[in-house]
């Protein structure tokens, strides 16, 4: 069992079943697919499947602070930009909605 209630959540989440060690692959569209496909095959999750994705990514890199090394902060943050790209959330077309 993990020391912290933290990663329990990511291994257990309540909304989204992840794959396993998505949060540690090192292509952030691979990252960026497997949340955007976990957030549309719920039926638990409380908000829509970009929300609950992005949630759960920004939950994991804000949980896991400093150890996080600075390649896999990076490939983290660039799947936010894939996640918003996948489900049609760019800035320009957040604009025009």
């Amino acid at each position: 069992m993990n020391r912290y209630w933290s990663g329990q959540v990511t291994k257990n989440s309540n909304a989204l079943d992840l794959q396993e060690g998505v949060f540690t692959l090192k292509n952030p569209k691979a990252i960026a697919l497997s949340l955007k496909k976990s957030a549309e095959a719920s039926s638990r999750k409380k908000a829509s499947s970009f929300q609950s994705a992005m949630s759960m990514l920004n939950f994991y890199i804000n949980r896991a602070g400093g150890k996080l090394d600075s390649g896999q902060r990076s490939t983290l943050e660039q799947a936010k930009l894939e996640l918003r790209k996948l489900f049609g959330r760019t800035k320009q077309q957040v604009a025009l909605k």
